[in-house]
């Protein structure tokens, strides 16, 4: 599991080391550690070191001393360097002054020759925009089409959010020490890298889940299971204007589950035709037994797809609520009250704004936070990276997915699938959507991989069709 830390965590856990440690011991140790990232991109990138020429482009903060040492210490390693000091009266003295007695060159622009640059201009204490001076720096080593390697973060994108409200670095690759910040899953970082420095960091509140902690919690049939022990999920989906979205959930549920999926709606006929497993009926009152609802995908805004939704929610079982329903749900936010058993709402950014009264913003972790608090619920914010926040205070979850693969017409479907089949097998609704989330975007990934040499668009029937498989192979 990985988690992340904001800038206070961070100077919190580094003060016992700055006071145990010789004055600048803790930059140099940084700094070697990003030197030695730097050699190994050279050499994947170029085949070498010796010969090459790296440019820091360097701030008045710590994160410019940092870029200083390590283009020092790349000297060392036969790397031509040279260095674009932007504020001259406020750079890192020290390391300036090692960096030029390694026989590093103080230059106005980065060289054209220049095989790496390094983004040292701002920490993690800094807010807003790259400055002009900056910006005009950065606009042509685009231009040159340079590499940009970040120390903690591209400059000119925000640490606690991710947004870029203006002209900021695009690096390939950023390099972070200590703990990863929020930054690193949320904003386009390239490639992350974590050096450790030997921070005594406690576990965060913002963590993200990876294969090995889905493959451990996701459920396994024991030698006593039977089909109604694994959880019996439920769907209340599709209409005869939508019936697609019926199989596509319903189908979901099948791959993720070793149970059973029941079926409730007018798009019985359809879904028992594609998944002849499923056990259908026109009627949820009929349905039997079940130990978790998936409710709203294509059922309508009518009073069919109203009475669908109070008819799950005045359940004491567990209620994933996505689509239409959380349309109806957003004008009948009374459905909630006094409800105990868990509940999990999936919107995207519309639906969010339909329920909160407001878009969720720039800082979406905060938001989805607000969100679950006010309806008491597990709220899976859909996007590039999925946020998913339980009402209290416990984790919050990021599943930055790394494509957008899934941002398709019924991928949605699929994803409430999962989550319901997690659920009905008694996983809290924190982590079923975490899960759920993380197998979803692989599935996507996979789908639009498959099987040429290279990628391309996919469906929600091919996420779909990949569920399996990536449960599978988590590890």
């Amino acid at each position: 599991m990985r988690h992340y830390y904001g800038a206070d965590a961070i100077r919190h856990a580094e003060a016992p080391l700055l006071a145990s440690l010789p004055d600048g011991a803790l930059m140099r140790r940084a700094a070697f550690g990003l030197a030695g990232v730097i050699t190994a991109e050279l050499r994947s990138r170029t085949g070498g070191v010796a010969g090459r020429h790296v440019c820091a482009v360097v701030g008045s903060g710590d994160n410019g001393g940092d870029a200083l040492w390590a283009a020092t210490f790349l000297r060392r390693r036969g790397v031509s360097a040279s260095a674009v000091v932007l504020n001259p009266e406020r750079v890192h003295r020290g390391s300036l002054a090692a960096f030029t007695r390694s026989g590093g060159q103080l230059v106005q622009s980065v060289p054209p020759t220049t095989d790496l640059v390094v983004d040292g201009v701002v920490g993690i204490s800094a807010s807003g925009p790259l400055r002009p001076d900056a910006e005009a720096v950065f606009a042509a080593v685009d231009d040159a089409g340079i590499p940009v390697v970040s120390v903690d973060l591209p400059s000119g994108v925000d640490v606690h959010t991710g947004a870029a409200d203006g002209p900021h670095v695009r690096a390939a690759l950023t390099v972070t020490f200590g703990g990863r910040k929020p930054v690193h899953a949320l904003g386009e970082c390239g490639r992350v890298v974590l050096v450790d420095i030997g921070l005594d960091l406690p576990d965060g509140d913002l963590v993200s889940l990876e294969a090995a902690d889905v493959a451990a919690r996701w459920p396994v049939p024991g030698p006593h299971d039977d089909k109604y022990t694994q959880g019996v999920t439920g769907v209340l989906a599709g209409s005869s204007t939508y019936p697609g979205a019926a199989i596509l959930c319903t189908g979901a549920a099948v791959a993720a589950t070793s149970g059973m999926v029941r079926y409730a709606g007018t798009a019985d006929a359809e879904v028992v035709s594609h998944w002849p497993e499923v056990i259908a009926t026109s009627s949820a009152e009929d349905a039997g037994r079940v130990q978790a609802w998936v409710v709203g995908p294509g059922i309508g805004t009518d009073d069919a797809g109203e009475g669908a939704l109070r008819f799950a929610l005045g359940t004491d079982l567990p209620v994933v609520v996505d689509a239409d329903a959380l349309t109806v749900l957003s004008s009948h936010p009374d459905m909630l009250h006094g409800r105990t058993a868990p509940t999990v709402l999936t919107p995207h950014a519309g639906e969010f704004a339909r329920l909160a009264g407001h878009p969720p913003g720039d800082d979406r972790v905060t938001a989805t936070r607000a969100l679950a608090d006010r309806f008491g619920a597990t709220v899976l914010l859909k996007g590039n990276v999925t946020v998913v926040a339980e009402p209290g205070s416990g984790p919050v979850y990021l599943n930055p997915a790394g494509q957008s693969w899934a941002a398709t017409a019924g991928s949605g479907d699929v994803l409430s699938g999962v989550i319901g089949s997690l659920l009905a097998a008694g996983l809290p609704g924190g982590e079923a959507a975490a899960m759920a989330a993380f197998v979803h975007a692989r599935a996507a990934g996979l789908s639009a991989e498959s099987p040429g040499p290279r990628p391309a668009p996919t469906s929600a029937s091919g996420i779909l069709a990949h569920i399996r498989s990536s449960i599978a192979n988590l590890q």
